[in-house]
């Protein structure tokens, strides 16, 4: 798939930081739409693996605005200006095949960590998704930025994340493996999702509607992979069913697959990070549709509950299309694919 062609770019990764637009020259506040600075540009260079754009203005002026773990940064004439600061960790990722597209995802992962918790796209939601936040946090545990989500797990206290106006069970192991990450079985949300779970349960093991249908054999790993994670009574088993989203988890019980079709290319390209959670799962090459180069690499599209007119601060094409990018979930799924 071929993302629009407006060259931006987002600063501010953490949830402390300013988040900032960078487009045509233009210094912006992404939220408020307040011009910080601006540029005659006659040539500009974005570079997502080192964080930074350079311009070259047309009265031969250097200026770099850049990115590193203390905060953000302006460059120009003799010395560099602090934007905004908070500190995160970003390691080079030098011994990786993949390092500079590590990088390039990472970021694209800590921009969207609001204090309101990690988003699949910090203009597009309101809220994260618990699924494509287990994956986030998964990335964050690997690159010592967890302490970066602390304070939203923490406060967690509903079993459902509700982005798509139902609830949905796989949620509900999700939940149980991200509160795992900070506290222990006495956390009160664990006793609302344990009290959650009779409306879901079928013999042993649960179904329910996620995404538009139902994926007992997805929602049962889930469930089973949270509850082990906090060390928790699991009386639960596999269902020996087709289920087309059991590949989608490739973090344990790999013998418990049915075979049959895949998430299929079209959905995998509208949200690709089920196609690459596929591939994981498989030992497949990455989805032939992968972006390799510039910015952003990550996307979704056409999904339920999300606002695209924000996606104008960017340009009317995200709009028009439905698409919102960059995208957590997607570049999560791709630094693990990359990284496991």
């Amino acid at each position: 798939m071929e993302l629009p062609r407006q060259a931006f770019y987002l600063f501010g990764m953490g949830p402390q930081r300013q988040k900032l637009l960078y487009r045509d020259g233009v210094l912006y506040d992404l939220f408020t739409g307040e011009v910080l600075q601006r540029w005659d540009v006659a040539s500009e260079s974005i570079l997502p693996d080192e964080y930074s754009v350079s311009i070259q203005t047309t009265d031969r002026d250097a200026v770099n605005i850049y990115e590193d773990e203390e905060g953000v940064w302006l460059h120009e004439e003799s010395y560099p200006q602090p934007l905004t600061s908070a500190p995160v960790q970003l390691p080079r990722f030098d011994d990786e095949w993949h390092g500079a597209m590590l990088r390039a995802l990472h970021q694209e992962i800590l921009v969207n960590i609001l204090p309101a918790g990690p988003l699949p796209n910090l203009l597009v939601y309101d809220r994260p998704c618990y699924a494509g936040a287990a994956a986030v946090c998964m990335c964050l545990e690997k690159t010592g930025n967890l302490g970066l989500v602390r304070d939203w797990a923490l406060g967690l206290d509903q079993p459902f994340d509700s982005v798509c106006g139902n609830a949905e069970p796989d949620n509900l192991g999700q939940a149980l493996y991200i509160i795992s990450l900070f506290a222990d079985a006495g956390h009160p949300l664990v006793a609302a999702v344990l009290g959650a779970l009779d409306e879901f349960r079928r013999d042993d093991y649960i179904t329910g509607m996620t995404n538009g249908d139902e994926h007992p054999v997805y929602q049962t790993k889930w469930l089973k992979f949270g509850l082990r994670s906090l060390g928790l009574e699991d009386t639960f088993q596999v269902p020996p069913l087709y289920d087309s989203y059991s590949a989608l988890f490739w973090m344990d019980y790999k013998e418990s697959y049915v075979r049959g079709p895949s998430v299929g290319s079209h959905a995998g390209e509208l949200r690709p990070y089920l196609a690459w959670a596929e591939a994981h799962f498989h030992g497949w090459d990455p989805p032939e549709w992968a972006q390799r180069d510039g910015y952003p690499l990550t996307w979704e599209c056409e999904a339920t509950g999300a606002h695209y007119e924000r996606m104008a601060v960017v340009n009317s094409e995200h709009v028009e299309r439905r698409i919102a990018a960059p995208h957590s979930w997607q570049a999560a799924e791709m630094f693990l694919y990359l990284t496991a």
